[in-house]
């Protein structure tokens, strides 16, 4: 059951975008959404290995909180509207009954948050990472890696709208983060009105086959339909098959080699993350 979702949010112009996937989700699985922020602290402006009189340490703590008060009143602002606009009731979870909504802000770096609260969500929605900017980066491993939950990667300034999820592509290689990726979406599957398995000329060696996720798929009372390409790009491939079939999500195995390797030698999860302009839901 899709009980609760969290939503880590920063001052990138993205709170829009990720707010409202997380919306659309909750509004039809009546889920919860926890957006959490991380307040500035004045170790974030100077470490304390650097040495400074006391006083103007005093003046930076001042300073730090203040920026941190005023940071914090707008994004709450920001989150009322934005609730009010995606059709989110705010206050405390109503499972089953209605989407709701709350903000918090957390105390510690942004990749601890997420870790501490995401282990026990049952997704984490984050932007894009925007590596020209270095921003988001260590948002997704946090969450791949530190949460171990399903990830929804949500691109640019993408706004989703009622059929976002309709239909969902599976890319499918008989991988262990692929398989796992299905194992951990099968609410959300089965709540999409079209599911289309997409594989390449190249799986696992030993690896499920797409015959059996289909049936797989099928014992759970969910109908998907295969579609298999060629390509020696498989991730490009399959961003451009998800587009080609109108898939408004897909979902896919992330980092089957490690996060840096992926990050430097531009492995399948990375060129994903890299150039979808659709939304990603994504296990490790």
């Amino acid at each position: 059951m899709l009980g609760k979702i969290l939503v880590p949010v920063r001052g990138d112009g993205m709170v829009a975008t990720v707010m409202g996937h997380a919306a659309e989700l909750a509004k039809r699985h009546k889920a919860h959404v926890l957006v959490v922020h991380c307040r500035l602290q004045a170790s974030d402006l100077i470490p304390q290995e650097v040495l400074l009189p006391r006083f103007a340490r005093q003046a930076m703590a001042r300073q730090a909180s203040e920026h941190a008060d005023s940071q914090e009143k707008h994004l709450r602002g920001v989150m009322h509207r934005l609730a009010r606009d995606f059709g989110l009731e705010e206050g405390p979870p109503r499972i089953g009954e209605a989407a709701t909504c709350e903000f918090v802000e957390g105390s510690s770096k942004m990749a601890d948050v997420i870790k501490y609260n995401g282990r026990l969500a049952d997704m984490i929605v984050v932007a894009k990472p925007q590596r020209e900017r270095n921003l988001g980066q260590s948002e997704l491993k946090a969450a791949l890696y530190g949460a171990g939950r399903p990830v929804l990667m949500c691109p640019g300034q993408l706004t989703p709208d009622e059929t976002f999820g309709r239909h969902v592509a599976i890319g499918w290689n008989g991988s262990l983060p692929a398989s796992r990726a299905v194992s951990m979406t099968l609410e959300i599957v089965a709540a999409a009105e079209k599911v289309t398995i997409l594989s390449g000329n190249k799986g696992e060696p030993n690896g499920a086959t797409t015959e059996e996720l289909t049936a797989y798929y099928a014992l759970r009372g969910i109908a998907a339909q295969s579609l298999r390409f060629e390509a020696k790009r498989a991730a490009k491939a399959l961003l451009e098959k998800t587009a080609e079939i109108g898939a408004s999500l897909l979902i896919a195995g992330a980092y089957s080699h490690s996060h840096e390797s992926e990050m430097l030698f531009g492995g399948n999860t990375q060129i994903l993350v890299d150039e979808t302009r659709l939304p990603i839901l994504m296990a490790h």
